[in-house]
């Protein structure tokens, strides 16, 4: 297991002053930043390894990243479509561009080859930024961990993989925790209720005191026409759009979207929603919130 730590430098306040209209004006005015994150959804195009929305979200990410407080980029799995070498080759061409470090996870389709193959595409797109030792690590924050964890085979953990889950969020009580997950647990999003992790001990993983978001990807759902995003239990389940690709309801039709999740000092997570390629302004209709604080 890999722990990444690491403190954000104070310079992040003045310069939210200067962009605050870029980020939720609420909570500039009330609070200062403390984290801010992007998350690119599923990538894996077919039948053809072309990936213009993915260029396009890079672009974008890096645009914001420029003009506001970020840290880094998440990536929720399944961006080489059954892990052929012509898939990371293309999705390398964007992904190397990124200005900020990357923390991706596998999914299933990184599982059609190996995990060493994964590990060596995340390290050559986190090339002079950070080093990925494993599939499964913790980057740790000040205020808030973000625990890692790709799956153990297809998008679902065999015993080992969820104790491991558990002992990482245990170990970091009573700091609250975002679980980043390929895909949530089955029946978390009813839309698909079906595709998931089917591991029934997974549920105590979402009874743990300080687990406060399962971040996931997997289902390809339309933004506009799903509840993308969550309270169940005491945990917030947000879902990460896919970037090539919609499935659900139906392929009628698609956007890319991408997401950033920016953390403050009293505690306020702000979830905006940017469509990519279009702009600094997040989509209104797509915004959510809620606070670390029970």
């Amino acid at each position: 297991m890999s722990i990444f730590t690491y403190t954000r430098p104070c310079l992040i306040a003045v310069m939210l002053a200067i962009f605050s209209p870029l980020l939720s004006a609420d909570s500039a005015v009330h609070a200062q930043p403390v984290l801010s994150f992007a998350v690119l959804g599923d990538a894996e195009p077919k039948p053809l390894a072309e990936l213009p929305h993915l260029a396009m979200s890079v672009d974008h990410v890096n645009a914001l990243a420029a003009a506001q407080p970020m840290d880094f980029v998440v990536g929720v799995g399944d961006i080489a479509h059954k892990g052929t070498l012509v898939q990371y080759d293309n999705a390398s061409k964007e992904l190397e561009r990124l200005d900020l470090p990357f923390y991706p996870i596998m999914g299933n389709e990184e599982h059609g080859s190996s995990v060493a193959r994964f590990l060596h595409y995340a390290n050559l797109w986190n090339a002079g930024k950070v080093h990925i030792a494993d599939a499964r690590y913790v980057v740790e924050q000040e205020q808030v961990a973000l625990v890692f964890a790709s799956p153990d085979h297809g998008r679902d953990f065999d015993n080992s993989g969820v104790a491991w889950i558990a002992e990482q969020i245990d170990r970091l009580h009573p700091k609250p925790v975002f679980l980043i997950v390929h895909g949530a647990q089955a029946g978390a999003f009813p839309e698909n209720a079906e595709k998931g992790i089917t591991n029934a001990t997974f549920e105590k993983i979402t009874r743990m005191s300080n687990l406060a978001a399962v971040i996931s990807g997997d289902l390809h759902m339309d933004m506009d026409r799903v509840d993308h995003s969550k309270k169940i239990g005491d945990v917030h389940y947000l879902h990460i759009p896919a970037l090539e690709r919609t499935k659900i309801p139906d392929e009628s039709n698609h956007t890319a979207m991408f997401r950033v999740v920016s953390l403050y000092d009293n505690g306020e997570v702000v979830v905006d929603t940017f469509e990519s390629g279009s702009g600094n302004t997040p989509l209104e209709r797509h915004d959510y919130r809620f606070s670390l604080h029970r």
